[in-house]
């Protein structure tokens, strides 16, 4: 039985919610910042809106409590009397479909949706018909394409709303838009596998699923489940859709929809001109489309193979909807990458540092040791969501001096990568992680955190964990000059 069987999507899909939520009852689960818009939107378009959440003390009670009655308002336990007379739950991205409350309301009949797609649905209703889109997900660097995209379609002069899993909610960004009156040329969306197990209706004019490893484990029952979700970005039956796909990523490249429109990268040079990818030439390796060459390979302010493929991928995208070439290169040319992710925090004594805290999976950790030689001492582990850390043991043997691990899964990585001949250390904390590093560093080493874990068994969140790392390498880093001026 497959996850959409199982979790009754299937039938999900074949349920048709009215475009009309007037007077609708509405009950959305989950109190974050997708809830929130959702309540904001489904308010605003005339339901009855009521707003469910497990956690006792959700972080935005307040400001559900200034939108809706208190009353209207349930913390804690999902109680099946929350279904009574609701026409419709709409599911934050945070909550499972195998929530029991939600598998209620399928086996009741009551359809169950998202925050994309009631965008989708209001786009469809409200925008104008020239309005393009171009969404975009995959294990990993959704965030960094999406960025990328969206300061590439900027440079060429479109107005463009960028939104989604990414900066404003995609209901916030459609809510303001409506308000100003000024539509968007063009929506880039950053889609995560959350958001599409409930999208149906979004209607792209190119789409792309940039990678897949595995990741989200502790939610889906298998990796093929996982792309099942992933797979919904691309329209059912759509004419205009291209779809821009990995050649180096073999479950990618099979999506090719031979009846369809399909753009690919990856790092081979380019063989004809559907496909992006890298090619020599008399001065070294460029970014090519076909036999074109676009720009040079070093011009490329991010660091990593991984980032050129990101930016080839980025092209693709523009390139679908016939933006011209000369902005897009010239965007791409400023693009300095974005804060922890494969971020240089400091370079003292010779060891440089590196912060690569959005690495939460194993794909992301492997493609940050791939960007190095063999000096890399690697910080790594946290909350593996059941995810198989094999894929770790080819990289670390050829880039990795030194692992060093931390947090829960620690363990179960150290066991999978013992065979790597790389000495590996245990820490409690992440202070002693970076001071651990450093002592193991040589002159021209890397000290990089790239965890392919998730952070919450010891942080708030990635970018917290970033902040204890950076804190560390600077705590030496003032000790270091410190003692270097006294020595003086």
């Amino acid at each position: 039985m497959d996850y959409y069987h199982h979790f009754g999507i299937d039938r999900l899909v074949n349920i048709e919610i009215a475009m009309n939520y007037a007077g609708k009852n509405v009950l959305v689960l989950g109190m974050g910042k997708t809830g929130l818009s959702m309540v904001k939107w489904l308010s605003r378009i005339g339901a009855r809106v009521s707003v469910a959440d497990t956690r006792t003390a959700p972080p935005n009670i307040e400001l559900f409590q200034q939108l809706i009655a208190h009353e209207a308002i349930v913390c804690g336990a999902l109680k099946p009397e929350l279904l009574a007379g609701i026409d419709v739950v709409a599911l934050s991205p945070g909550v499972a479909m195998a929530e029991p409350l939600v598998q209620m309301a399928l086996q009741q009949a009551i359809p169950v949706t998202g925050d994309i797609e009631l965008f989708a649905e209001a786009l469809e209703q409200y925008a104008p018909q020239d309005t393009k889109i171009l969404a975009i997900t995959g294990s990993n660097g959704k965030t960094t394409v999406t960025t990328m995209v969206g300061a590439m379609v900027k440079q060429a002069g479109w107005d463009v709303e960028v939104a989604g899993n990414i900066g404003l909610a995609a209901l916030d960004a459609l809510m303001l838009r409506i308000n100003t009156g000024k539509w968007p040329r063009l929506w880039v969306l950053e889609l995560s596998s959350f958001q599409l197990e409930t999208t149906r209706s979004l209607r792209s004019d190119a789409a792309t699923i940039l990678n897949i490893s595995e990741d989200h484990l502790d939610r889906y029952h298998t990796i093929e489940d996982y792309v099942a979700a992933k797979m919904r970005i691309f329209p059912d039956s759509s004419d205009r859709c291209v779809r821009v796909l990995n050649r180096d990523d073999a479950r990618v490249y099979a999506m090719c929809d031979e009846n369809g429109k399909y753009l690919t990268f990856g790092l081979s040079a380019p063989a004809f001109d559907d496909e992006f990818g890298i090619s020599p030439n008399g001065t070294g390796l460029c970014l090519a489309q076909g036999n074109t060459y676009l720009m040079k390979l070093s011009e490329l302010a991010v660091a990593g193979l991984h980032n050129a493929a990101n930016a080839l991928a980025a092209l693709a995208l523009c390139r679908a909807i016939d933006l011209p070439f000369e902005p897009l290169l010239q965007a791409l040319h400023a693009f300095k990458g974005l804060p922890h992710r494969m971020q240089k925090v400091a370079k003292f004594n010779g060891v440089i540092f590196y912060d690569d805290s959005k690495s939460t999976n194993v794909g992301s950790a492997v493609a940050a040791l791939n960007s190095f030689r063999r000096n890399v001492i690697l910080i790594a582990g946290g909350d593996g969501k059941g995810q198989d850390f094999s894929p770790l043991i080819q990289p670390v043997s050829e880039h990795a001096r030194s692992i060093v691990l931390l947090g829960r899964d620690a363990d179960k990585i150290a066991q999978t990568i013992q065979g790597c001949d790389v000495p590996i250390h245990h820490v409690a904390n992440m202070d002693e992680a970076v001071q651990l590093s450093f002592l193991l560093a040589k002159q021209g080493d890397i000290v990089l955190l790239s965890p392919a874990c998730a952070s919450l068994d010891m942080f708030d969140n990635y970018i917290h964990r970033a902040k204890a790392f950076v804190a560390g390498v600077q705590r030496i880093e003032q000790q270091f000059v410190y003692s270097t001026q006294t020595c003086h």
